[in-house]
């Protein structure tokens, strides 16, 4: 008959002991279930037995937590792992191919001294974005906010949003109450290429019928004036909350007799032009700003934002004191301040040019804005599919890929036209199966008519969306490692938003990946997806505002 101890001292303590590395990690729920399973176990089985499964329960216990832990980096890890290139037909082409494809796909690779190269570059251009003496020549323009302090929870009021930073403009209503979980309303309004092209008051009328249409359409009270934040994700100088100045036109946009303006003022003369509602513009902040703020609103550790979608910038909480441009009054109360760095257009002084492929280099002279924009070029949505395309485009001249398709299709295809590879096509690419490329086939199709293209080709194809979008996520790490070095918290939580990384299947493992890589293990950091970022982060920078107004009660 097996004997039933009781919980003696030395057993309660190898109990204490075996569940340690659980608690660590705070997982308390999860802790209190395996130290009561063990202490059962202890007191039900023979001892023997007992002690010697303890440690082995203990163990797979923190094991199955630490891969069932519900972070971004452990659930993004998995496709990491699992995400192989193909076989580009290393059996079936001549050595001759295979070096001239692998050529083209080396432009892409950054390493680990590449990255540091390129880090430090970046830091000196954003001292000399900071510094009044040389913030003229800088590429990183590391503008002011005039945002000081980040949200409490207990901000409480109904508020207006807009959001325009790319062909989709929102209008958003939100509702902060304290202890409650924020309640929004928006609708998509499309920007057309004509008034994206067009006037500035084009632009702006249509932004105040837009407001007019929602708030009409959603019953709210036409009588009562209601504060509006504005997420402006262009580049401005900043004077105030309430004073931004447009240096230039980004994203596609090209807006005449803007450039130069107050944007705040431009649009409040465009709805009070209208007379049927009464919106007060109280804050203008960008994307990244908003996003930043929105997950601040729930985590109190959140000192940086990044936008990875249509463009890219960055921003982050710098200390007053290192801000020499400043150039409005800051209330010497206030210590800190978030800083826009637009990043995009580091590299635009040939910094960075030894990174660059020659696709690069051909996108930059195809566009609207030359020279201009240089990182956004390399990492960001609007032009990652482009890279691509010029690439599959010259291996088809060299007759490196789809030769016996491309004999019988005339090049006469969408693929031929600018801007027709859209980024979508390589999150779906680079999930596509190795063996059988259902989708690039279907793509491929739908493209460039090719009807059964070799899987050593598509394989290929697939290798250049990989090649392009990991390159794009390295320089982002990179960027985000200055930062975080620069601020050296002991932890930050990182906020992030935009299409290109929320949607990209291993954009986010490669980020965390590398920065991982690039920082001190004492910087540690956690990079949180932003909910609606821009329209609520927004309406909480507005809300702090007016917090004390009495318009607005």
């Amino acid at each position: 008959m097996s004997e039933t101890p009781v919980v003696t001292e030395t057993t309660q303590t190898l109990v204490d002991d075996t569940v340690g590395q659980i608690m660590k990690s705070n997982t308390n729920k999860l802790a209190s279930f395996g130290k009561n399973l063990i202490r059962k176990l202890l007191t039900t089985s023979a001892t023997t037995i007992s002690i010697g499964i303890v440690s082995v329960l203990a163990y797979a216990i923190y094991r199955s937590y630490r891969r069932s832990k519900p972070t971004n980096a452990s659930k993004y890890q998995v496709s990491l792992d699992s995400y192989v290139e193909p076989d580009i037909g290393k059996s079936k082409r001549t050595k001759e191919q295979l070096e001239e494809i692998q050529k083209r796909l080396d432009e892409f690779k950054l390493s680990d001294e590449i990255l540091q190269q390129i880090m430090d570059i970046l830091e000196a251009e954003m001292e000399k974005g900071l510094n009044r003496g040389t913030h003229s020549e800088a590429d990183v323009k590391m503008l002011p906010t005039y945002v000081c302090q980040l949200p409490t929870g207990k901000e409480s009021n109904d508020i207006l949003a807009l959001d325009l930073g790319g062909s989709n403009f929102r209008v958003l209503f939100i509702r902060l109450r304290e202890n409650e979980e924020p309640v929004i309303v928006n609708k998509v309004f499309i920007v057309s290429e004509s008034i994206m092209k067009g006037t500035g008051e084009k632009l702006f009328s249509h932004i105040a019928n837009c407001l007019y249409l929602f708030m009409k359409n959603h019953n709210l009270d036409m009588t009562r004036t209601y504060p509006l934040g504005f997420t402006f994700s262009f580049p401005c100088r900043q004077l105030g909350l309430s004073n931004s100045i447009l240096l230039r036109w980004t994203k596609g946009f090209l807006c005449s007799d803007v450039v130069g303006e107050d944007i705040v003022a431009t649009l409040q003369k465009y709805i009070d032009a209208r007379g049927d509602i009464k919106v007060k513009v109280c804050v203008l902040i960008n994307d990244t700003v908003g996003t930043v703020m929105s997950t601040a609103y729930y985590d109190r550790k959140t000192a940086l934002g990044l936008i990875l979608g249509t463009g890219t910038n960055a921003c982050y909480i710098e200390n007053v004191d290192r801000i020499g441009i400043l150039e409005s009054y800051v209330d010497p109360d206030q210590k800190q301040m978030l800083v826009n760095t637009e990043w995009g257009a580091f590299g635009e002084n040939g910094s960075i040019d030894f990174i660059r492929s020659r696709y690069d280099e051909e996108i930059d002279k195809t566009s609207i804005n030359v020279g201009k924009q240089i990182f956004e070029k390399m990492v960001s949505g609007m032009y990652l599919g482009e890279l691509v395309r010029l690439m599959i485009l010259e291996l088809i001249d060299r007759e490196l890929i789809f030769v016996d398709e491309m004999k019988k299709n005339a090049y006469r295809h969408a693929l031929f036209t600018k801007g027709s590879f859209y980024t979508k096509y390589l999150n779906e690419i680079e999930t596509d199966s190795n063996s059988k490329f259902t989708r690039t086939k279907r793509i491929l199709k739908e493209l460039a008519g090719i009807e059964n293209p070799s899987h050593e080709d598509c394989a290929v194809v697939k290798c250049i969306c990989m090649a392009v979008t990991k390159r794009a996520a390295k320089l982002t790490a990179a960027g985000l490692a200055v930062i975080l070095k620069r601020m050296n918290r002991a932890e930050c939580t990182i906020a992030v938003d935009g299409s290109l990384f929320r949607y990209h299947p291993r954009m986010q493992a490669v980020v965390e990946k590398t920065l991982t890589n690039l920082v001190s293990s004492l910087n540690k950091f956690k990079i949180v997806l932003s909910t609606d970022g821009s329209g609520k982060g927004a309406a909480v920078v507005a809300a702090v505002a007016v917090e004390n107004d009495p318009i607005f009660k």
